[in-house]
């Protein structure tokens, strides 16, 4: 009994060793499983985050890219641009992109990529193929002029598959980062199902093993806390990411330039429309203020001003002209304020710009147009009573120059007095011609005619060192144009040469010659003449060159010198659809071409110029408001042997017409009087006699003169008087 009781004891103590030696066994291998478990969880967790962040992340950068370089402002938005524009800054937009693109298609291509997401890729390459391949059909069509349209027919590129390919990527993307995310989810979840089991396990186990299982429940209580704090940061930080994402785009996309600095004004971060607008990468500014920027425009004091400012928070709104890497600037519009952080103190300061140099240039050339009109104003208040003025001082001087024996001091003095008030009329007439008041009359004119009349002028006001000589090269030559606009042309170039030659010691030469068609010229049976222009003077610079043809542009003192002479004639050559080039060296003069439309000779341009003036008897109705005006015209038709009767009042001469309207041979008007206008005038004669020739002398043309009848002749003020005798002659016979 003893012995079995003992047995018994003996047993219970082994049964407890052996129950004791069980359960830490059980409770080795079941801690040994469980940490075996939750050890492949964690690797689970771990190569979950480093497929995402290696793989799917990586892919969704590169995506990003890829529609960055397809989307607005990307290589097809830029490449589209030039067909329409063809504009060199989008050819080189769309050069540099489709390098980046190829970049970007080789780090896509080096990840691991499915048999999807490698068709995606090569559809869209194929499209960025074709766009390449017609680049160069497009850069031709540019430099030979094709329109837009035609441009845009050739080079056309259907880009469905490639947007088709990017949106497939996009879906392949969104699949693999919903799985990855599923994939991560899961293994937090299985990782705290572990939890729940290990922990019923140790409540099972704790009658017997106390220690052992409260030492587990500490372990798996400290487990869970942290599988926990690890999905609630992967949660917080997927937030994160896609937050700080839609931020990166936003400022990555903005149609603002954006730079960040540091408190010491060193930058940290430019953005893509800052590299696109200025061609400085974030490497090239990288830690360098923004001094590098500043065209010299803004003064130091303004600098320092918006530092104090800026180190005190307060924000500053103004504009730069700011410099590009390539030397050319540009106008910005910027904001400066300060990043504060939550504790109120500065750690950045960011600038954001806006490109507004079109808008500027818009502005320019609104009040450019303003001045324009107001030298128009100007030009045509002065020009009726001016040319009037005119008018008289040339047929007055023309009256006295009958009376004057040839050669003698008062006929070298008349002479003077007429090459003057020739100069004064080629002011009016170019202040006229640049504000685009006075219409061309495009007709046959001997252009050599009208050289050696500018160049006779020239020759009587030029110092005598100054030599002038014209070589026609044989044959006359008949150009397409109107007389005044042609004379001013020639008198601007002369008169530019011998300006330029400063008083010292020099020639001009003028030649005329038959010329080739200019580029892109249709090709014309009359065919084209050239007229050349060149000086030995000092020549020019090359800053003067970039602003030779620009209003109001003189090298000249102030006073000396207008700016509007070459200006004017770069506007009228390209009226009559012609061509002007130059071409000057320092020390070596300057030569400039003329190329016009040549024309038939017309029958009165072909007529003899023995310069005799015309006679006749005829009786002549002579009307005109200016006193001094109606009788230098008086005194001079009657000295040609015409029976004149003047009036200075429209509304009188009517009268005296109607009396008898078959008295006058001609009617000679003024276009601008008081209480009727040469026009209505010409409709109250013409009702009474329709046929009746009419002559307007005008210090203003008009740009359209509607009579009945047969067309007027309009002459300028002031008068020629050789012109007005054959003009009248011209009707008469």
């Amino acid at each position: 009994m003893t012995e079995s009781r003992a047995h018994v004891s003996m047993h219970r103590p082994l049964r407890a060793a052996l129950s004791a030696l069980a359960l830490v066994l059980v409770t080795v291998i079941l801690g040994g499983v469980l940490g075996a478990l939750t050890q492949a969880q964690f690797k689970e967790v771990r190569q979950s985050w480093l497929d995402y962040s290696t793989g799917t992340e990586r892919k969704g950068i590169l995506i990003s890219e890829v529609r960055a370089l397809l989307g607005y402002g990307g290589l097809i938005h830029n490449y589209k641009n030039f067909v329409l524009r063809q504009e060199d800054r989008y050819l080189g937009e769309t050069q540099r992109q489709l390098v980046e693109f190829d970049e970007v298609l080789s780090r896509f291509r080096a990840l691991d990529l499915s048999g999807d997401e490698e068709a995606s890729l090569s559809a869209i390459e194929r499209t960025i193929a074709e766009y390449n391949a017609n680049l160069p059909l497009a850069i031709r069509a540019a430099d030979e002029g094709w329109s837009a349209e035609r441009t845009d027919a050739q080079v056309r590129v259907d880009d469905s598959q490639a947007i088709a390919g990017l949106a497939q990527l996009e879906r392949i993307w969104s699949e693999l980062q919903a799985s990855s995310t599923r994939r991560l989810l899961a293994a937090v979840g299985q990782g705290q199902q572990l939890i729940w089991i290990g922990f019923l396990s140790i409540a099972a186990l704790v009658m017997a093993a106390l220690l052992v299982g409260w030492l587990l429940i500490l372990l798996f209580r400290d487990l869970r806390h942290a599988v926990a704090d690890l999905a609630n940061e992967l949660l917080e930080r997927k937030r994160l990411e896609a937050s700080e994402g839609r931020l990166a785009t936003a400022v990555e996309q903005s149609p603002a330039t954006i730079i960040i600095t540091d408190t010491n004004a060193q930058i940290q971060y430019v953005n893509a429309k800052f590299t696109q607008l200025t061609g400085w990468t974030l490497d090239d500014v990288r830690g360098q203020t923004p001094a590098f920027l500043q065209s010299g425009d803004t003064e130091d004091s303004v600098y320092r001003d918006i530092r104090a400012g800026l180190s005190n928070g307060e924000a500053w709104h103004g504009i730069f002209r700011n410099r590009k890497k390539d030397g050319s600037s540009y106008w910005a519009e910027t904001t400066i304020l300060p990043l504060l952080s939550p504790e109120g103190s500065i750690q950045n300061f960011i600038g954001i710009s806006e490109d507004i140099t079109e808008k500027r240039q818009a502005r320019d050339q609104v009040v450019r147009a303003q001045k324009l009109e107001a030298v128009g104003q100007l030009a045509g208040g002065v020009a009726h009573d001016f040319n009037n003025i005119l008018t008289t001082i040339v047929g007055s001087a023309h009256l006295a120059s009958l009376d004057a024996s040839e050669g003698s001091d008062l006929a070298g003095e008349i002479a003077q007095i007429n090459i003057a008030a020739r100069r004064a009329q080629s002011l009016v007439n170019e202040l006229l011609t640049f504000a685009r008041r006075e219409p061309g009359d495009m007709r046959a004119v001997d252009l050599g005619q009208i050289i050696e009349e500018v160049t006779g002028l020239l020759k009587a006001s030029t110092p005598p060192m100054i030599t002038i000589r014209f070589d026609p090269e044989g044959a006359r030559h008949f150009v397409r144009g109107d007389p005044t606009h042609l004379h001013q042309i020639v008198m601007n170039l002369c008169r530019n040469a011998a300006e330029a030659l400063e008083g010292s010691q020099g020639n001009i030469e003028l030649k005329l010659s038959a010329a080739a068609p200019p580029a892109n010229a249709a090709p014309r049976t009359e065919g084209w003449v050239r007229l050349t222009v060149r000086d030995d003077g000092p020549g020019m610079s090359a800053e003067t060159q970039r602003h030779l043809f620009e209003p109001f542009f003189t090298t000249k003192p102030l006073g000396k010198s207008s700016g509007l002479g070459l200006s004017v004639v770069y506007g009228l050559v390209n009226e009559m659809g012609g061509e002007i080039s130059f071409a000057s060296d320092l020390g070596a003069g300057s030569t400039f071409t003329i190329i016009l439309p040549g024309a038939e000779a017309a029958e009165e341009t072909m007529a003899s110029r023995d310069g005799a003036i015309p006679r006749g008897t005829e009786r002549i109705l002579l009307v005109d408001d200016e006193a001094e005006v109606l009788g230098t015209f008086r005194r001079l038709l009657t000295r040609l042997g015409y029976r004149v009767e003047a009036f200075n009042s429209p509304m009188t001469a009517l009268e005296r017409f109607k009396a008898d309207p078959a008295r006058f041979d001609i009617l000679i008007s003024d276009m601008v009087m008081p209480d009727m206008s040469g026009e209505d005038l010409v409709r109250a004669v013409r009702d009474l006699r329709d046929e009746i020739p009419v002559i307007y002398c005008s210090a203003y043309k008009p740009r359209r003169v509607t009579v009945p009848g047969p067309a007027p002749i309009l002459i300028d003020k002031p008068v020629q008087p050789a012109k007005l005798a054959q003009e009248i002659r011209t009707l008469l016979d």
